[in-house]
């Protein structure tokens, strides 16, 4: 029986410093689960509250001890970096300036917290300067970040050396976790959250202060979607983002900007002014080139980047009579000019708990804090009124004692204790009248003093009735928000929506003709099979050489665009594209490689499709019917069954519905009339009899013409016949017909 680890006891815990055996698996186990721990705790996942992973927290707490503020003069980005890691942030260099150059980057972040100023990379992909040459401070919504951290609103652990503390969060007066978003890989999870707008944030947030229990469809109508820095259009229905921000998982589809800039003598050309978030222009441009030399971006002829300041990328199409939109369909969905940004909300909750949040439960989740910095807040400024009102009562006892004061102070040995115990101050008052200044002994400084005692009274009452009113706590919330928005909203430069929100595309189905040049052709089969296009329309006069013992059986011509329909004696069409036919240079492909037609099967007839034509199929029985040319079309090698055969039967005619009279002649050389009107439209079957034949006759020849003009036949030596005078051959469908007149071809047939 084997044995695991479970089921042995455990070794006794040894004394620090020892050497103790312990299983393999459980030491792995043990130590993974420590490492899994720290990746998803202290590094990958943002919080939930401040919208930081700790190196960004790190990073702005130590500016703001440099006193980098907006309005200051820059710093070395080196100086930042090294005081990072020195004091809170034990990891290498590059790790943090990493951080760094991305929270100062205006195409990574919806709102820098970073103000740098020399390289810090492009959208290109272009790496930002060393440390030594950049230098920073931070930004306005980096200030909002930190704004109240000195007066008790979050709590402080050690550094990790311990010399020192840092916040475990920031009071965020900004909603940074949906404003600027967030990306992160841990340990069996990752975040991915886009950035939005955060004007429509506060709207909702606001909306939410009013109503908790908002539905999720109310606060998309205020959240319309992702606002990305690089701009864009948001493609998504709004189904799809409703049920992503419910459930925290899902995905954005964001399109390049894009318009038509007419060119002088009817031509254009597209230029892209925006391209999705976290595309690489250069990738872009280089990745493009690349489908463009492979002939798989067949509707565009050239790409140039002419970006300067502003991203510029021009499209030229290969012709000028290609639908803009459908080039552009075409290119969405072969590069990167539309990508997909996905959002799997997981984030730590105010426990350090890892968990995927829908929006609802992220917007309460930052309003669940700022309500408790307010709260931390206004404890912290009651206390320091409590010890200000203290000391103030000290400084009006002495004003009133003023001359025993001076006394005291000069002849006692202990002053403070007399103090004390004169006057019952206490330790507080004591201290501060003995460090209180001559020039504070002025009358007026008495006025002034109780001036200020009955401020601060009014502010505490005023206060208290804060903490103790939690409807006049989520005004003031209320209020906050409202002036982040007026001074962050969307009359804003930075405020403005820059990703447009764009309806969902349908499901745009582009035509071969679109994504194909089109080049006239002439299609070849031989007799036994052999098929290729010759470039241009060859004349019947035109020699083509074939393989030896082969020779001619069809010439017709289409265009690279076309569908070429094949008809085979199975009564099945197959489908094969103008432009996937092999080359003339050679004498081409067996066609059987190109469909799965049957060894015991033959061609009838090759031709181009042409949409909206009626086809008329019939077999050897003499059966048949007219059908759809645009039903014909197959999708797969193994085409389309449309006219029943059997053993008894095979597909004889395909031809064009082009008049509004048939004949018919069977091999007994019967000839027979009849309108187009009798024959029924069907999608498949065998269709209905168009000739009578005794045993042992089968259809010969169909042909569809316009009685007007009278029935025309071919004649030895290329000449033909016309007979006008029908009325001897008139009749009925299914009826057995006439001989007809002297001089008809043997055998017949009509071409």
């Amino acid at each position: 029986m084997s044995t695991t680890s479970s089921d042995l006891p455990s070794p006794p815990p040894s004394e620090p410093g020892t050497v103790r055996d312990t299983w393999l698996a459980d030491a792995l186990s043990e130590r993974y689960l420590a490492y899994a721990l720290s990746t998803i705790m202290a590094r990958s996942l943002p919080d939930v509250r401040d919208g930081l992973k700790p190196v960004h927290r790190r990073l702005l707490f130590a500016m703001r001890q440099l006193k980098l503020d907006p309005g200051s003069a820059f710093k070395k980005s080196a100086r930042v970096v090294g005081d990072v890691m020195g004091k809170f942030h034990p990891h290498g260099d590059s790790a943090i300036y990493d951080a760094m150059v991305r929270l100062a980057q205006d195409f990574a972040v919806r709102y820098p917290l970073v103000d740098g100023q020399g390289n810090f990379g492009n959208v290109d992909g272009d790496n930002a300067a060393a440390m030594r040459y950049t230098e920073a401070r931070l930004t306005e919504v980096a200030q909002r970040l930190l704004e109240g951290i000195d007066e008790d609103t979050v709590d402080f652990r050690a550094t990790y050396d311990g010399e020192g503390e840092e916040p475990v969060v920031m009071p965020a007066a900004f909603p940074n976790l949906l404003a600027n978003g967030a990306q992160g890989i841990a340990v069996g999870m990752a975040t991915s959250i886009p950035p939005h707008n955060v004007d429509e944030l506060c709207d909702a947030l606001q909306h939410l202060i009013k109503s908790p229990d908002a539905r999720i469809e109310t606060l998309v109508d205020k959240v319309s979607g992702p606002d990305f820095p690089t701009g864009g259009i948001l493609v998504e229905s709004r189904e799809s983002v409703i049920e992503s921000y419910r459930t925290g998982r899902g995905s954005f589809r964001v399109r390049a900007r894009w318009e038509v800039e007419p060119l002088k003598n009817g031509t254009w050309q597209i230029v892209v002014t925006e391209i999705p978030y976290q595309v690489q222009k250069s990738r872009l441009v280089e990745r493009m080139a690349e489908l463009l030399q492979a002939r798989k971006l067949m509707l565009l002829g050239d790409i140039r980047d002419e970006s300067a300041a502003d991203i510029r990328l021009v499209l030229e199409p290969k012709s000028r009579n290609v639908d803009p939109d459908v080039m552009m369909e075409s290119l969405f969905r072969q590069t990167d000019l539309e990508s997909r940004i996905s959002l799997n909300l997981n984030v730590l909750d105010k426990d350090n708990v890892p968990r995927v949040m829908s929006l609802p439960e992220a917007l309460k989740a930052f309003l669940d804090h700022r309500h408790e910095v307010l709260v931390r807040r206004t404890n912290h400024r009651l206390g320091k009124i409590a010890h200000r009102l203290e000391v103030l009562d000290g400084y009006l006892i002495a004003f009133l004692n003023l001359d025993e004061v001076i006394r005291i102070i000069r002849e006692e040995d202990e002053p403070k204790a007399e103090l004390m115990r004169t006057f019952e101050l206490s330790d507080v008052q004591a201290e501060a009248i003995l460090n209180m200044r001559l020039r504070s002994l002025r009358k007026l400084e008495e006025i002034e003093l109780r001036k200020e005692h009955e401020q601060l009274s009014a502010e505490r009452d005023d206060l208290n009735d804060l903490l103790g009113n939690e409807e006049r706590r989520w005004k003031v919330i209320g209020q906050q928000i409202g002036e982040i928005r007026r001074a962050f909203g969307k009359s804003t430069e930075i405020g403005r929506r820059r990703t447009d929100i764009g309806t969902a595309p349908s499901a745009v189905v582009i035509p071969t003709e679109a994504m194909v040049e089109r080049e006239p052709i002439t299609v070849i089969c031989s007799e036994k099979g052999w098929i290729r296009a010759l470039r241009g329309h060859i004349g019947a006069d035109q020699e083509v050489k074939y393989k030896e013992g082969d020779g001619e059986r069809f010439r017709v011509h289409a265009e690279t665009t076309d569908k070429i329909l094949v008809f085979a004696t199975d009564g099945r069409f197959y489908t094969i594209g103008g432009d996937k036919l092999p080359s003339g240079r050679g004498h081409g492909e067996p066609i059987r490689l190109m469909i799965d037609l049957a060894n015991d099967e033959d061609i009838v007839t090759i031709f181009p499709h042409k949409t909206g034509e009626k086809l008329l199929v019939a077999s050897t029985e003499g059966r048949g019917f007219i059908v759809p040319a645009d039903d014909v079309l197959a999708q797969t090698r193994s085409g389309k069954q449309v006219l029943g055969t059997d053993a008894k039967s095979k597909a004889r005619v395909c031809i064009p519905v082009a008049g509004d009279a048939v004949a018919v002649v069977g091999t007994n050389r019967k000839l027979l009339v009849f309108d187009v009107a009798d024959l029924p439209e069907m999608g498949r079957g065998k269709g209905v009899i168009l000739q009578k034949y005794k045993a042992g006759g089968t259809l010969a020849d169909v042909t569809v013409f316009k009685a007007e003009e009278g029935l025309s036949w071919s004649l030895q030596g290329g000449r033909r016949r016309t007979e006008t005078d029908l009325t001897p051959w008139r009749g009925k469908r299914a009826g057995a017909g006439k001989m007809p007149p002297t001089g008809f071809p043997r055998p017949p047939r009509f071409t």
